[in-house]
């Protein structure tokens, strides 16, 4: 398990850096001038910005650059479009935002999303699998920005049940929330049923039922862990999405998130602020896909070999 969970770190450490470099580089070739807007700024102040931005000598010494100031501080250093405000400064501010809506939206897309998975499942070609199929369906079709806009509508302008937007409270949590757990429910709920009916029509479960234990536990202790594998894999990448999917929520319910500040420093080429959030996105996804990486070794042993 050691020998398993060091080169999964390995490669962990291998994907920040070419992520990194891809970034990096791509950023480079996007054409515009971080420091020139409606009014260009003397060439004494242009090269001062320059040099204190490490890009006066050339891409590949700011290449270097940023990666030593990484690796050896932590540190991204200052923005260029926040004025007096490192990287760090608008990450410690924007990011737990974006990670509250997330952690809540995946939560309720879990849950929801594996129990609507099983029971299609245990009721398959009957109505409450026909509702699954549909509901689906429509999860993965309709964009976020309709499903936001018509809980939007329902909740908080129709009947005032719900705050419009805006952050600070749970009530203010819970419809952006469920906007961005849909698409995550509707895939959660189609890989809980396509596992669940594999699992179901294994020899184990037949031979449980006839030792007389209940649907409720054969359901429970047999089902539920058997097809839960397919799902954990699924919550590495799920956990991503969620965190970086996030911008369209974010904008239809002001919530100041990260997705948004990502956005703008694209736009303004803000090259270290958006180094910044990429490898802090990155660093998240990798995480989460090592510990269900390990999680699924655990639950398979099979997976370790």
């Amino acid at each position: 398990m050691k020998k398993f969970i060091f080169s999964r770190l390995l490669q962990s450490v291998v994907v920040v850096w070419i992520v990194y470099t891809v970034t990096f580089w791509l950023l480079m070739a996007t054409p515009g001038d971080p420091f020139i807007g409606k009014k260009q700024p003397p060439p004494a102040v242009l090269a001062a910005l320059r040099r204190d931005y490490h890009l006066n000598q050339g891409d590949f010494h700011a290449y270097l650059a940023y990666g030593w100031q990484i690796l050896a501080h932590g540190d991204f250093g200052p923005t260029i479009s926040y004025a007096n405000w490192t990287v760090l400064d608008v990450i410690r501010n924007s990011l737990p935002v974006s990670v509250a809506l997330g952690a809540m939206a995946l939560l309720i897309a879990l849950w929801l999303g594996v129990a609507a998975g099983v029971l299609g499942a245990v009721y398959r070609g009957r109505w409450p699998d026909v509702a699954l199929a549909v509901g689906t369906l429509l999860g993965i079709s309709l964009p976020t920005f309709v499903i936001g806009s018509g809980l939007l509508m329902l909740f908080a302008v129709e009947t005032s049940l719900l705050p419009s937007g805006g952050w600070g409270s749970i009530e203010q949590l819970i419809l952006p929330a469920c906007t961005l757990s849909v698409l995550f429910l509707a895939y959660l709920a189609r890989l809980s049923r396509a596992s669940a009916l594999d699992v179901i029509s294994s020899d184990f479960i037949r031979t449980a039922r006839a030792k007389g234990l209940s649907p409720m536990k054969v359901i429970a202790g047999h089902v539920l862990p058997n097809a839960s594998i397919p799902v954990l894999a699924f919550l590495g990448p799920a956990t991503a999405s969620v965190l970086t999917g996030s911008f369209i929520v974010e904008k239809i319910f002001a919530i100041p998130g990260l997705g948004e500040v990502f956005v703008n420093a694209c736009l303004d080429k803000d090259i270290p602020l958006v180094l910044g959030i990429v490898l802090v996105y990155t660093v998240l996804l990798v995480l989460m896909n090592l510990l269900v990486d390990i999680a699924c070794a655990f639950a398979d042993p099979r997976i370790r070999l």
